[in-house]
């Protein structure tokens, strides 16, 4: 039950960070999951990288963390690209 949660958690994570970096057309649900699971372990990373806590559980600041590293990532893909 906890994979089904977390596929869910990051589809939520991923489908804001497409919202705010406007990809959100540009992606379907799937690749809104993606990028929201791989945003949450790469929020994790940065934020243990500066000392504070990644993602924690189920919460609203573990959220945060996933959205802010799926932003991340998103800004890395589309800056690769233009290239």
């Amino acid at each position: 039950m906890n994979i089904i949660l977390w596929i869910i958690f990051g589809a939520i994570a991923g489908w804001l960070a497409s919202l705010i970096m406007k990809t959100n057309r540009e992606q379907g649900f799937v690749l809104d999951m993606v990028v929201g699971i791989v945003g949450a372990f790469l929020g994790g990373f940065i934020f243990n990288f500066f000392g504070a806590r990644g993602v924690t559980g189920f919460n609203l600041p573990s959220l945060l963390v996933a959205v802010l590293g799926a932003i991340v990532l998103l800004f890395i893909v589309k800056s690769v690209r233009r290239a």
